[in-house]
């Protein structure tokens, strides 16, 4: 198998949401979600093509109205709300790879459930992971936590323990927030993988570069979430 120089942008979109029906197709500002993912895609001069995976042939036709793309029919076992990241892009590959001669050497994944993302944001982490990939397996895109996570805590037989280890003296974790390290969350940006490390079943891998990102995190994962992007976009007036 060939590895072209090249990086796809990968969207995946399942019909079978659980907290917002059809979230993937809701429309934002009269858009749906999905749309915004594959125009973003469709700007970007480093993007050489677009994946649309989806297990709804409804949900495609929607989206070829903003753009071409290799239409990717997933598997209704891959495409629960448990199905991991992996299988799918093995799923991809095999099923491209047995009717092409080759594939790109890398994969930007961009979920349809963080809409807002601009061109410029997306092409620093290219390049940024383009001057870096010898040293590193994987780029996750994340922002700042506004609290750190070292004062998050789990419920243990009742009682509130510390989310770091097994520790129910939470007196010592009760300090201002500037006496610890800062902590981060991954916001669905942008995500880019290698083909070759997807073939040796690993996503991330170990050795993943982190792109700091301070843009606003339109990350949707239910309703209120969904109210906060709408706000956001009819706000700052963004259009696609």
């Amino acid at each position: 198998m060939k590895l072209k120089n090249e990086f796809w942008a990968f969207i995946p979109a399942r019909s079978g949401s659980k907290k917002i029906k059809h979230k993937n197709i809701k429309k934002l500002n009269n858009i749906p979600l999905l749309a915004y993912s594959i125009v973003a895609a469709k700007k970007n001069s480093y993007i050489n093509k677009i994946v649309f995976s989806s297990d709804n042939s409804n949900y495609a036709r929607i989206a070829k109205k903003y753009g071409n793309f290799l239409f990717h029919k997933r598997k209704k076992y891959i495409s629960s709300d448990r199905s991991d990241d992996l299988v799918m892009f093995k799923d991809f590959i095999k099923y491209f790879n047995s009717n092409n001669f080759y594939l790109p050497k890398y994969f930007v994944h961009l979920r349809p459930t963080t809409p807002i993302r601009f061109n410029k944001t997306i092409t620093e982490a290219i390049k940024y992971f383009k001057k870096n990939s010898k040293n590193y397996s994987s780029l996750r895109s994340i922002s700042e936590m506004s609290e750190t996570s070292y004062k998050s805590y789990r419920i243990i037989n009742k009682k509130l323990c510390s989310i770091i280890k097994k520790d129910f003296n939470l007196d010592k974790y009760n300090l201002p927030r500037n006496c610890y390290e800062k902590t981060y969350e991954a916001n669905g940006i942008i995500d880019i993988y290698k083909t070759k490390n997807i073939l040796k079943n690993t996503l991330l891998g170990n050795n993943v570069l982190p792109f700091k990102v301070k843009d606003f995190n339109s990350e949707i994962d239910d309703i209120n979430d969904f109210f906060l992007v709408e706000t956001f976009v009819k706000l700052k007036k963004i259009k696609i």
